[in-house]
C-alpha cells in the first residue's frame, strides 16, 4: 500500500512540474513574441518602406543627382553621366541624360538584388546584389556588387516620397 501512494504522489509531483514547465514555457514564448512584434513595428528600423517611393542618390564622379523611382518590382534611374571633354586649352563638360529600367526583387528586408530590363553591355547583364547596412529616418546605406565580380561600392540613398 505504501508503495502505492508513493507511485501516486511521484505522479502527481511529475504533472505539477510539467504543467508549471508548459507554463513557463508559454509564458517566455509569448514574450518573445510581444517584443518581436513590437519590434518589427518600429517605422526607423523597418526597411519596408523603402520597397516603393521616390529616392535619391548624391552625386559622385562623373555621374549627376540618381532619382531612382520604385514601383512593384521596377526600379527607374535617372541620371546624367558626366563627360569631360578636352581640346588643346579648351576643356569642356558634357552631360548625357540616361534612364534605365531595371527589375527589384527583394529577398528580404535587408537584401535585394536589381537586373537591367535591357542591357547593352556585358557588364549589364549581370545582376547587381545589394545589402542594406544601416537604416535612418529618411535614408539606408548599403553595399552593392555586380555579380561575382570583385567590383564593390558602397553608398546612402535618401527617401524623397
Amino acid at each position: 500500500m505504501i508503495k502505492a501512494e508513493k507511485r501516486i504522489e511521484k505522479k502527481e509531483v511529475l504533472k505539477f512540474i510539467l504543467e508549471k514547465r508548459n507554463t513557463l514555457f508559454l509564458s517566455l514564448f509569448s514574450c518573445f513574441f510581444l517584443l518581436v512584434l513590437t519590434s518589427c513595428s518600429s517605422e526607423k528600423g523597418d526597411p519596408d518602406r523603402f520597397k516603393h517611393g521616390v529616392f535619391e542618390i548624391p552625386a559622385g564622379e562623373g555621374y549627376s543627382k540618381t532619382t531612382i523611382t520604385r514601383i512593384d518590382s521596377l526600379q527607374i534611374e535617372e541620371y546624367d553621366k558626366i563627360i569631360s571633354i578636352s581640346n588643346d586649352s579648351l576643356s569642356e563638360e558634357k552631360r548625357i541624360k540616361h534612364i534605365d529600367t531595371l527589375y527589384i526583387k527583394w529577398k528580404n528586408n535587408f537584401f535585394y538584388s536589381l537586373k537591367m530590363k535591357s542591357p547593352k553591355k556585358q557588364l549589364d547583364k549581370d545582376a547587381i546584389y545589394v545589402q542594406i547596412t544601416k537604416i535612418t529616418d529618411d535614408s539606408y546605406d548599403f553595399s552593392a556588387k555586380i555579380g561575382f565580380s570583385k567590383f564593390l561600392t558602397d553608398g546612402t540613398i535618401y527617401k524623397v516620397k
